[in-house]
This record gives C-alpha cells, sequence and structure tokens, in this order.
C-alpha cells in the first residue's frame, strides 16, 4: 500500500522553502539528499554507498568523502535543473568537519544556498 504525501495548506507551502538539503552520517557511511518539501520526495541524493564511488575512494566515511559526495550531489542538482536550496541540520549537527565539507562543496559546484 502506498501512503500520498501530506496535504498541505496553500498558505503554508507558500513559506517552505521549496528544497531541503539533509545529511547523514554514520560510522561507515556518508549520505545527502535534497528534498522537496512542498511534495516530500527525494529530488536528489548521493551516498558513499553506490558502487561507482566505491572504488575511487579510498575511505567512505571521512572528511575527504564527505567532500566529494557534495560535490557529486551539487553536479547532480544542476543537471536536475535545482539552482539553491536551503540546508537542514539536525540539532547535534554543527558547521564543522564532515558537514562543513559537503556543504562548501555543494556550494563549490555552483548551487546556492539560502
Amino acid at each position: 500500500m502506498v501512503i500520498p504525501p501530506p496535504e498541505r495548506a496553500a498558505r503554508v507551502t507558500r513559506f517552505l522553502k521549496p528544497y531541503l538539503l539533509r545529511m547523514h552520517f554514520t560510522n561507515k557511511y556518508v549520505s545527502a539528499q535534497v528534498i522537496h518539501s512542498p511534495t516530500a520526495t527525494i529530488a536528489c541524493s548521493a551516498s558513499s554507498q553506490e558502487k561507482l564511488l566505491r572504488p575511487n575512494m579510498e575511505s567512505t566515511r571521512d572528511v575527504a568523502a564527505a567532500a566529494k559526495i557534495g560535490k557529486l550531489l551539487g553536479e547532480r542538482l544542476l543537471l536536475k535543473g535545482i539552482p539553491a536550496v536551503s540546508i537542514h541540520m539536525k540539532r547535534e549537527q554543527k558547521y564543522h568537519g564532515k558537514v562543513k565539507a559537503v556543504i562548501d562543496s555543494v556550494r563549490e559546484a555552483g548551487v546556492k544556498l539560502l
């Protein structure tokens, strides 16, 4: 059974930022995805779990891997025609280390951050 995304009132969707960048870090992998908030779907994603990326990486969990994931995500966003995203960080995430690497490499790829 497929659950449809929640219906939001028009007055609420006007103030939502349309694309949110979310990052997730585990002890083994780094992943980032951009979510289209009005429809609650994933617009684009990149992860160090992808089979094509693993041979090119020395480690799948360090700051260099996070920078590669951010660069790849930025390129994929521009190919899909998404010029700007806003960042959603969890409460415990700080702009430091892997989080900073992902955000800076997305910015360097040419995507504007709101």
